[in-house]
């Protein structure tokens, strides 16, 4: 368990649409512009091994970036032979960005403070209301819907925390949409805003369907 005094007062940033972590997930990643392999190769020469996953906000070479990202320890590394790399990052703890800073690195890198999301290096928080039978439901036939396949024992097996996170990070849902999702606070809000989305998703797409008819 990482406590709130081994964690860095700056880290290097990953910004990738599209792609959130939140703690205790894991986020495969293939590696390949040179700026990240470099970034990667100096990660793996710390001691924590962490690197801030954040969205951009916009296009270009260096966007404006969201205010939250999380930081992921590098847990899983192997090299391609071209010289890629496949990396897995573990989720450790949000963060809120700070300010960016400048260096002689060709990656960016950014100072942030965990401060606002210690509840993250805390155990998996409780969601009592949380009517999993029913969300289990409705999830099947979202996934049905845009024809995702998925192992339902590992995700009926997975604890709550675990199930919303993952779900959260890999559902086809906005850029948005998925850092709304990363900045909730709690499970609870986080468990209730995936409800939403998939119930919007189903409505639209039943809406959709009837029109067609």
């Amino acid at each position: 368990m990482i406590n709130h005094a081994d964690l860095p007062e700056s880290l290097p940033l990953f910004p990738l649409s599209g792609a959130v972590l939140l703690p205790r997930a894991r986020l495969p990643l293939h590696v390949f512009e040179p700026r990240y392999l470099a970034m990667i190769e100096d990660c793996l020469k710390s001691d924590r091994r962490l690197i801030g996953m954040i969205q951009p906000r916009g296009e270009g070479t260096a966007p404006a970036l969201a205010q939250v990202g999380c930081a992921g320890r590098l847990t899983s590394f192997s090299e391609l032979e071209d010289g890629r790399y496949m990396v897995t990052l573990t989720g450790v703890a949000r963060f809120a960005l700070v300010e960016e800073l400048a260096g002689f690195v060709p990656y960016r890198r950014a100072r942030i403070d965990f401060t606002p999301f210690l509840v993250d290096l805390s155990p998996p928080e409780p969601d009592p209301s949380f009517n999993r039978r029913l969300f289990l439901k409705d999830l099947a036939r979202y996934l049905q819907a845009h024809k995702m396949g998925t192992d339902w024992s590992n995700l009926k097996d997975a604890d709550d925390e675990m199930l919303v996170n993952v779900l959260s990070m890999l559902c086809p849902f906005a850029a948005e949409e998925k850092q709304a999702l990363l900045e909730a606070v709690t499970l609870p809000a986080r468990r209730r805003s995936l409800e939403t989305l998939i119930a919007f998703s189903l409505q639209s797409r039943s809406s959709g369907e009837e029109t067609l008819q």
